[in-house]
């Protein structure tokens, strides 16, 4: 199936970066490949990384920061006993040393204190601002500075596999919210077991409803564009699953879309608003009153439509 170029679609495509790629040279091949005008994606993952990353295509870009705040999860290898510059196996060795006297107990031990609400310092080598400037710029000019520390959320981190020895390895499942660095997080644990640590290896495998079950390499989408077209474009609200859902009804669907307020049965909050079952945006609720703050349905007429 031909599909021609510069093409309006709204939705979401769920595609797994490679290592080596950074986020946005995926969503260039994504645009080349399909001719979507309009594609961002959710959560950057360094370009070492792999794994889930969503892409929102036409008015569904108007999700991207809600979808950001959801919970994202990792399988994550760490390097006890070795720090680098940068956090992870990408960077120059500052420091090693045998940490071979480390056990699986230990490493879960420390990390119970990094679960919840933390203070966590980013990598120098890290795309977060410092008086205007990104923080890797920086680093690569030799620049001294210090990023400052932020609240993370960290959900979970589950032990699932740790093969001891001078450097020992450790296999963990993390999922956490917005902003967290899992690179930090290596870095940290090794600073609490002190032998130091850093990340070997890092693979997303959600974020909030897309998972890599359902997810296709830059290649099996152009095999699937082909064939299917837009087929191949999923629905966005899979990704906000951290917000509860609210359904219309359809005869006020012309208010909906024009951003006049609704009565609803919710007191507070913000919801996925669903009519008929279609997935028409999210809302702000405030005293049984919901406001659009992202429509994701075309205008309608008000002919015939009691408001």
């Amino acid at each position: 199936m031909v599909m021609r170029k510069g093409i309006e679609i709204n939705g979401a495509l769920n595609l797994i970066k490679p290592p080596g790629l950074t986020s946005h040279d995926v969503v260039y091949r994504v645009r080349r490949l399909t001719g979507i005008r309009k594609v961002g994606h959710t959560g950057t993952l360094d370009p070492a990384a792999a794994g889930v990353l969503p892409l929102m295509c036409g008015h569904s870009t108007r999700l991207v920061e809600y979808l950001d705040n959801g919970w994202k999860s990792y399988r994550a290898e760490i390097l006890l006993g070795i720090n680098t510059d940068t956090d992870d196996s990408e960077g120059d060795i500052v420091t090693c040393g045998d940490a071979s006297k480390i056990t699986e107990a230990d490493c879960i031990k420390a990390a119970s204190t990094m679960i919840g609400e933390i203070d966590q310092c980013p990598p120098n080598h890290s795309a977060v601002w410092i008086n205007g400037v990104r923080a890797y710029d920086l680093a690569r000019k030799g620049r001294d500075f210090a990023a400052l520390s932020r609240k993370v959320q960290v959900k979970s981190i589950v032990s699932t596999s740790f093969t001891s020895g001078k450097y020992p390895r450790w296999v963990v499942d993390i999922t956490c919210g917005r902003g967290t660095y899992i690179r930090s997080i290596a870095r940290d644990l090794g600073d609490k077991l002190g032998v130091g640590g850093t990340l070997a290896f890092l693979l997303r495998t959600s974020v909030g409803g897309f998972t890599l079950a359902t997810a296709m390499s830059i290649e099996e989408l152009g095999e699937m564009w082909r064939e299917k077209g837009i087929e191949c474009v999923m629905s966005p609200d899979i990704g906000l699953d951290i917000f509860p859902s609210v359904e219309i009804s359809p005869d006020v669907r012309w208010r909906w879309t024009h951003g006049a307020p609704i009565t609803v049965e919710p007191e507070e909050g913000t919801f996925k608003v669903y009519i008929s079952g279609e997935f028409a945006g999210l809302a702000r609720v405030k005293d049984h009153k919901s406001t659009p703050i992202v429509n994701m349905m075309p205008s309608t007429s008000r002919i015939d439509v009691d408001i």
